[in-house]
């Protein structure tokens, strides 16, 4: 369920950051989800991270690195060790 959940936010914020590029009508309500969900968390990694470089904002690489990591090596380490003998 938490892989699945990540994968949805992975492909939003995938979603948020193309949608910079075009500039879309900031009163469109999908517009509004998709920056909703994931400007809280680009703010934090701005906050806590130094992630502009040349004027490019990389916080959704960040957050995006971080779903992997998440996905790919913390999950599978914590399920290994809370259920012994699950492959």
């Amino acid at each position: 369920m938490l892989e699945g959940l990540l994968n949805i936010y992975f492909w939003i914020v995938i979603i948020a950051a193309l949608l910079t590029w075009i500039e879309p009508n900031p009163d469109n309500p999908i517009v509004r989800f998709l920056y909703g969900v994931t400007e809280p968390l680009f703010e934090w990694v701005r906050n806590h991270i130094p992630v502009f470089f040349g004027g490019i904002d990389f916080s959704p690489l960040v957050v995006i690195i971080a779903i992997e990591f998440i996905q790919m090596w913390l999950i599978p380490t914590v399920v290994h060790v809370l259920v012994p003998g699950f492959a």
